[in-house]
């Protein structure tokens, strides 16, 4: 009755979807030449259609032109849920587990051949290297190269439907590259190319996980040895279900989770226990005491109600004269100060009390580290015709680092030392004032 329209015919009866979905879709043109789409399927796969895979399964009996059917969950209708399963327990993250169920249920597929005439269901953009990894996770662990139709090809070349696909494969492949993490497209693929890591360089991400709790530590100012307490490790262990210390260490040092989640729930145990005492009485101190003069530290900061304290000028943020600044009081490091739009003050203010009043002491100016970025078309003399500008004013030059990208935009990073804001902003624009020099920025 209508004409088809070439190239707009898929048969997911013969391939169905990873869901299970099944049905042939066709676009037709109409009498004035109108497309729209016809679906074809029998009444049990528009059942999965329209009320979902797990609804069908738990339909036990069917009735279709008065007669009964018994509906039977088969091994190969499982095997997808299975897999979705297995995913949920590499994640630790609940978003990048939908994010990830999401893109396999609707995402467009390419169906390929093995050597042999199989057909193989990748995701759309699918690589070689997928192809390898849905075969088995050693051949795609053991892989050197591919054949793309008899031809030698890139292992990262986009499959296409119809395409016949052979890897080839050596005992001495040192194994996946993390390269390939950026070209993979199936969820399968990345989880086995992530797995054949975290085995191959336990020892090397144990290491490195023990380096970012040890730095976190530092920051929060908490001893190792106070807070790595059975009673405060143990909880932390059993909430993200690591077996032992070295398997949270690797998992850290991985990536896959971060030092500050690990950290946060292992204080949570330590405060239940601990009342912050001598918090708690150098406030009592700061609120009963008379009003008094107080002497500024070495870095020009006053901390209120509190002579000769020890204070620290934050490195994330490099508070400068003029900021408007926070004052926290650390374990053991006395008070760090930052600007109160610091990224990390957000998560100082969950524990307000250790916050503590802080103000700059003006009648006896320091000069500060700041650190600024400029951004400038690349030109040959900009760098000198920067720093002559620089030279014209009362900043003391520490450090320059330059780099141009392949757009030919000139990205320079300066250090200087200055006595306040005031002066900054006045540094700041006389940099402006550069020809190429379009953005100039105080770095966070």
């Amino acid at each position: 009755m209508y004409s088809p329209m070439p190239g707009r015919f898929k048969d997911y009866i013969a391939v169905p979807k990873p869901n299970m979905y099944q049905s042939i879709h066709t676009t037709l043109l109409g009498e004035k030449g109108t497309p729209f789409e016809v679906q074809i399927r029998t009444w049990d796969m528009h059942r999965i259609a329209e009320y979902g895979i797990a609804a069908h399964w738990a339909y036990k009996e069917a009735s279709y032109f008065g007669k009964k059917q018994s509906v039977k969950v088969t091994e190969d209708k499982l095997a997808w849920l299975r897999e979705t399963l297995e995913w949920q327990k590499e994640m630790q993250d609940p978003q990048e587990f939908l994010e990830t169920l999401k893109t396999e249920l609707f995402e467009d597929e390419v169906y390929v051949f093995t050597p042999k005439g199989k057909i193989i269901v990748l995701p759309r953009d699918a690589t070689p290297i997928d192809f390898a990894y849905s075969i088995h996770q050693e051949i795609g662990n053991k892989m050197t190269g591919c054949k793309i139709n008899s031809k030698m090809m890139p292992i990262i070349t986009p499959l296409k439907s119809g395409d016949i696909v052979e890897i080839i494969t050596s005992d001495n492949s040192k194994g996946p590259s993390r390269d390939w993490l950026k070209f993979v497209k199936s969820t399968s693929a990345k989880n086995k190319i992530k797995s054949w890591f975290k085995k191959a360089l336990k020892a090397e991400n144990i290491e490195k996980g023990k380096d970012l709790i040890e730095k976190e530590l530092k920051r929060i100012g908490v001893s190792h040895t106070e807070l790595f307490k059975p009673e405060y490790l143990n909880p932390m262990l059993e909430k993200y279900k690591y077996k032992n210390v070295d398997e949270m260490y690797q998992a850290v040092g991985f990536g896959a989770n971060s030092s500050g989640k690990v950290i946060a729930r292992m204080l949570q145990e330590y405060r239940k226990e601990h009342e912050e005492e001598d918090i708690e009485e150098k406030l009592k101190e700061l609120a009963t005491a008379k009003q008094k003069k107080t002497k500024p530290s070495s870095s020009g900061v006053i901390v209120k109600g509190i002579d000769n304290c020890l204070v620290k000028l934050s490195k994330c943020c490099n508070p400068l004269p003029g900021d408007e600044i926070v004052g926290y009081i650390t374990k053991g490091r006395g008070v760090s100060v930052h600007r109160k739009d610091c990224y990390n003050v957000k998560d100082l203010l969950s524990d307000e009390d250790r916050m503590i009043d802080v103000e700059w002491y003006e009648e006896n100016p320091s000069t500060y580290q700041v650190n600024i970025e400029v951004d400038a078309n690349d030109r040959p003399g900009l760098l000198v015709d920067i720093l002559k500008e620089i030279g014209k004013t009362k900043a003391n030059l520490l450090a320059v680092n330059t780099k141009t990208t392949k757009e030919k935009i000139a990205i320079i990073d300066i250090t200087l030392e200055v006595q306040n804001l005031q002066e900054l902003t006045k540094d700041l624009k006389v940099i402006r004032k550069v020809d190429g020099v379009y953005e100039v920025r105080r770095k966070k």
